[in-house]
Formats: structure tokens, C-alpha cells, sequence
């Protein structure tokens, strides 16, 4: 069939028509292609100015990346029938560039595709490119190759740490500085760094940040965001600034204006709930108190972002930790947001939706709420063959001393350090120091666990005999992402003492086996009927008539990861709050399925069943 189409002057179509009419008739890419109309964003005196009439930002916060791609549409529709105009996302620098130099701008982190979905769901986009983020996200976007420099100086003028910004930003600026409303797409404003008061003030560094953002093709307006105590360190004539906060916005806003005295008022990021860590209850936000907030803003057309309105997950190991104390963060990223992790309307979303009901610009009307996702149980599933890890190491790698896991160029997983014993009694170890989670074992017997939760870095060591095997097994657990102590590397970071009989002695000569549970790691694994001792793998298949989200059920098991058809869903760990893991339907399929979960502590059953509902605030001893 042959399709005869009349040239665009001839026809006498707007671009976003001529984009409208391609994709009905199933020509979407073609008609992604063509120019959008450019539009014009300003700061005034008292406004936002868009077009040059003045708007009201009523924005929310949601991360491409702890969203299945397939599901980015639906999370965005979600956002704009609550009532939003503009979503705002992080850019995850390690996500793009997980080696120096190599770029990844595909399926999950196809950020300009993030953007385009945005816009043909009717919502504007804020950026906000990093080179830091922050957002619970391991070394808060910071790529773990950073920490192979030893005396590198982080959010600095340090010219190493400099050089790797711009290239980053300019790459960022080939995708996504095509998309601003000044060249017909969604971006609305660029956020330089993040919250930078709250880690240093040196202007000149923002400056530079903003150079480089410029360079690469920006020129929407800029702009910071940091606390009320905050922005006297690190507000800037030549950039807009924001204010972040969770209640109380009149006192707020007047924080801001002594730093602003005009321009429009906005909140960066509004709480309506909080992100959990390992161990503690899970967060709430009180809807009633949110909503009296954000209509006390819309009221004095205060403009907002609320953070989160959809957390999502963080997949694999992507969540980080603050410290100190040191509190790696969970799986879950539910935050106790409007729309739920996995994209369910709450409560809060209809209270939202009804308050911005009344606060809708001239012609604006509220989308109908899209349906809830199909959700389905799964038959509780027996992982019957397991891998022992200590029976499937990979080569070892000779060290004199211990290093830790960044500086064997890897990022995540575990690593296991090996080294032989003298004969002792009443002998402990000194480690200097270990991050993150450790267990100890003496030829093969399991001997201590360490948690840096708790700044535990020693263990007490039974007699032994000359020549027995030493095994420290260290996971990490998410890199510090907030805060001076963000230069964290994992393992063993400065080497093992042996205390015995009054001295002090180095432990030497080990070997390194990296475990970075990655795929290769995977695949390489010798998997059997029978029965094995923790730390291992488990596998079982199971099949399906019919996909839809699940949430499975890891009450019996220890503390590890869990991967459904290659997926990796995250870490799970019994103390919670979190019991359960978010398995969205597109990582499953009709039919045989794959489950593989790695336990280093060993479960009291080996069975994963799937929910229909999460498990998100159950603490454990």
C-alpha cells in the first residue's frame, strides 16, 4: 500500500498536529521527528513566564530509573490526572557513564525518551543533570570509578574531578538539550548540582558547573535548590534559586526571600512522605497536613515539586546509605508518595487530585485516573537446586594486603578475601575498617558476623591450628550518598590485624575473588539437587498463564538479592521494613520463568511465593 502525503505548508498543519495525526495512523517515529513548536520560559519579577504569561508550577518528582521503561507512560499519565503540569528528574550520572568515557543512553536510561513520553502525556519537565543528585542513590550518582583516585576531591574545584563533570554534562547536553521549550521540547528549567549548601560553599564551583551546562547546549533558565539554612551558602546573583522543605511554607519562603528578595517563590522539593533504611519503621506522611500545605502554596501561587509523587524502586544496586551512622537504604523507594510503588492510586493521590481540582489554569482540565495494573499471586515456588558461592569462585587474585573492592575495578556485589592462619588462642581480627557487611569464616565454619550499622570491624577467632583458612566475606550495601563522608569505598579498606598473645600483626598474603553478582557471575555457576550451607545460590523455574506485577514474599529467607529472568529485583534482608520485592509484569513472561536468589545468611525455607500486595513495614529484630 502506498501512502500519499501533501507537503506540511500545503496542508497547513502545526507540527504537534502533524505529530498527532502520524501516530494515529501508526507513524510514531516519524512524527517524533518532526519540530515542536518552540515555546519561551522566563523568570520575572514576581512570575514564572511561559509564552509570557504567567504559570504556576505544580510539579512532581519520579526517576526514569526506578521505573520499568514500559512503564514510564503510564507513571507520567498517573502524575498528570492527579494534577500536575511538570515532572522533575534526576539524572543518575553512573547510570550513563559506568565506565570513563563509555555512554549509555539506552532502554532504562534513554533519559531523551523519558522526556518525550513526558511531553505527549501534556507535562513540562525540570532537569536535574547532577554531576550530583543525592535521591538515596548509590554515592548519589557519583560513578564508583571516581573512588579509584585516592586523593580526588569530591563537589570541588579539584581539576581530575572537574574534567570528568564536563565531559559528563556535555554528554548529556548532545541528548537532552535538543528537548528544551526553547527548541520545541518539554525541559523547563536545569538544576546545577544539588543542594550544595548542605556540603560546601564554594560559589565558583557552581559557576563553573553552570559554564559547562551552557556548553553543552543549555539555555533555559538555571537555577539551585537547597534547605532554608542552607542558601546563604550557596546562592549565586547569576542563578535562580529554590527552597526545599517539609512543612511550614510561609516561614520557609521567607528564608528564601531574604536570599531572593524577588522572583517567584517555589519549593524544590516538598515532602510528602520519607525514604526507609534497613531496620527502621517504614515512613508516613499525614495527607491531611500535605494537602493544607501545598493549597496554602497554590493559594499564594507558589510554585512546587513534590518529592517524591512516585519513588519507585531502586533496582539491583542502586540504593545507597547515609552516614553517619551508617544507614544503607531500601530496595523500596515507596517514600509513602501519592502514587505507590507500583504506580497505584492512594489516598493521598485523591486528596491532591481533588485540591488541585480548584486550582486549574484557564482551559485546564483533569484527565480520568488511568486503571490500576493487572496484579497477580504466584503459587508459593520451592528453589530446590542451589549453588554453594564458596565451592564456585572465580580466579583469585594475589595481594600482598587487602584492597578494597573499588580499586579490583569493581562496584557492587561481594568480595570474598582468603588468607591462611598461624596456630593461636584467644586471638581476635582488627579490620581497618569494613564496609559494609561481613562474614567471617574459619575453614569453612562461620565464626562472627560484622555490621557497620553498628561499627562493629572486629572478631573474635576460635584456636587454630597453622595453616587454617581465613574467608572474610564482605557486601556492599550502597555507597554513602549524602554528606562529607561520601568517599566510600567497600571491602576491606586498609587491611587486617591479627591480636594474639599481646601483638599486633598484619595479615598477609591473601588471595582477591571478586563477586560482583552480575550476569557473567551467574551464568558461570554449577547448580545441583543437593543441600548446601549459606552463603549460596538458589534456583527454581516456574510458570505462568498470565503476567501481571507481583510482589514476592521473602519472610523465610536471610539477607541477599533476587533476580526474576536475569532481572535483578534488589537486596531483601528479614529486619526490614520491607519484606517484600516489587517484580513488575514486563520482567515476567507467559510460561517459564527463572527465579535465582543469593542468601548469605541461609533461609529457614527456601520458598518465594508472589502477592498481591506489598510487605512494607515489618521490623525485625
Amino acid at each position: 500500500m502506498l501512502l500519499f502525503v501533501r507537503p506540511w505548508a500545503r496542508l497547513r498543519l502545526p507540527p504537534r498536529r502533524w505529530s498527532a495525526l502520524l501516530a494515529a495512523l501508526g507513524l510514531g517515529a516519524l512524527g517524533a521527528a518532526l519540530p515542536a513548536a518552540a515555546d519561551t520560559f522566563a523568570i520575572g519579577d514576581g512570575d514564572f513566564l511561559l509564552n509570557g504569561k504567567p504559570y504556576v508550577i505544580r510539579c512532581g518528582e519520579m526517576h526514569f530509573a526506578r521505573i520499568p521503561r514500559e512503564y514510564w507512560a503510564q507513571r507520567l499519565r498517573m502524575a498528570r490526572a492527579m494534577g500536575l503540569n511538570t515532572v522533575c528528574a534526576y539524572l543518575f550520572w553512573n547510570l550513563h557513564e559506568p565506565q570513563p568515557g563509555h555512554f549509555d543512553f539506552r532502554g532504562e536510561a534513554d533519559a531523551a525518551a523519558f522526556c518525550r513520553v513526558a511531553q505527549a502525556e501534556g507535562l513540562k519537565v525540570i532537569l536535574r543533570p547532577g554531576p550530583y543528585s543525592c535521591a538515596e542513590w548509590d554515592f548519589g550518582g557519583f560513578p564508583y570509578w571516581l573512588l579509584k583516585t585516592p586523593d580526588l576531591k569530591l563537589r570541588t574545584r579539584d581539576p581530575r574531578y572537574l574534567a570528568a563533570c564536563q565531559r559528563y554534562l556535555t554528554a548529556v547536553g548532545r541528548q537532552l538539550a535538543p528537548l528544551q521549550v526553547t527548541h520545541g521540547g518539554p525541559i523547563l528549567m536545569v538544576q546545577v548540582e544539588n543542594e550544595y549548601g548542605s556540603y560546601g560553599g564554594d560559589r565558583e564551583y557552581l559557576g563553573l558547573l553552570r559554564e559547562y551546562l551552557k556548553g553543552a547546549g543549555f539555555d533555559v533558565p538555571f537555577f539551585t535548590c537547597d534547605g532554608p539554612s542552607q542558601l546563604p551558602r550557596d546562592t549565586r546573583a547569576d542563578l535562580f534559586c529554590v527552597v526545599n522543605f517539609g512543612s511550614d511554607p510561609a516561614a520557609n519562603f521567607q528564608a528564601l526571600r531574604k536570599v531572593r528578595p524577588t522572583g517567584p517563590l517555589m519549593c524544590g522539593e516538598y515532602y510528602p512522605g520519607w525514604f526507609d533504611s534497613w531496620g527502621q519503621a517504614h515512613h508516613f506522611g499525614d495527607s491531611g497536613r500535605i494537602t493544607r500545605e501545598i493549597g496554602w502554596m497554590l493559594e499564594h501561587r507558589a510554585s512546587f515539586s513534590i518529592y517524591m509523587v512516585h519513588g519507585g524502586t531502586s533496582f539491583g544496586f542502586t540504593a545507597g546509605a547515609n552516614c553517619p551512622p551508617f544507614a544503607p537504604e531500601t530496595t523500596s523507594y515507596d517514600y509513602d508518595a501519592p502514587i505507590s510503588e507500583a504506580g497505584w492510586d492512594t489516598p493521598k493521590y485523591h486528596a491532591l487530585r481533588e485540591l488541585f481540582r480548584n486550582h486549574l489554569g484557564a482551559g485546564e482540565t483533569l484527565p480520568a485516573v488511568p486503571a490500576r495494573l493487572p496484579v497477580i499471586a504466584v503459587p508459593p515456588i520451592a528453589l530446590a537446586d542451589s549453588a554453594g558461592l564458596l565451592a564456585n569462585l572465580p580466579r583469585g587474585i594475589a595481594a600482598a594486603r587487602p584492597r578494597c573492592m573499588e580499586l579490583y575495578d569493581q562496584a557492587h556485589g561481594c568480595i570474598l578475601y582468603r588468607t591462611q592462619l598461624p596456630a593461636t588462642t584467644d586471638a581476635r581480627l582488627a579490620f581497618h575498617e569494613l564496609h559494609d557487611y561481613a562474614r567471617v569464616f574459619v575453614d569453612g565454619k562461620l565464626v562472627a558476623t560484622l555490621d557497620r550499622r553498628h561499627n562493629e570491624n572486629a572478631a573474635a577467632l576460635p584456636a587454630t591450628g597453622a595453616g587454617s583458612r581465613l574467608d572474610v566475606l564482605v557486601e556492599a550495601m550502597g555507597h554513602v550518598n549524602y554528606g562529607h563522608q561520601m568517599f566510600d569505598r567497600k571491602g576491606i579498606t586498609d587491611g587486617v590485624d591479627l591480636v594474639a598473645a599481646g601483638a599486633t600483626n598484619a595479615l598477609t598474603g591473601w588471595q582477591v575473588f571478586k563477586l560482583p553478582l552480575d550476569h557473567a557471575e551467574l551464568e558461570h555457576l554449577r547448580f545441583g539437587p543437593q543441600p548446601t550451607t549459606a552463603p549460596a545460590f538458589y534456583r527454581a523455574t516456574f510458570h505462568l498463564d498470565h503476567v501481571g506485577d507481583t510482589f514476592l514474599d521473602f519472610r523465610t529467607w536471610g539477607k541477599g538479592v533476587a533476580w526474576v529472568n536475569g532481572h535483578n529485583l534488589g537486596r531483601f534482608w528479614r529486619i526490614g521494613p520491607h519484606q517484600t520485592l516489587y517484580c513488575p509484569a514486563p520482567w515476567l513472561k507467559v510460561g517459564r520463568n527463572q527465579l535465582v536468589v543469593f542468601d548469605l545468611v541461609g533461609p529457614e525455607r527456601a520458598v518465594v511465593a508472589g502477592l498481591t500486595e506489598p510487605i512494607l513495614n515489618e521490623v525485625r529484630p
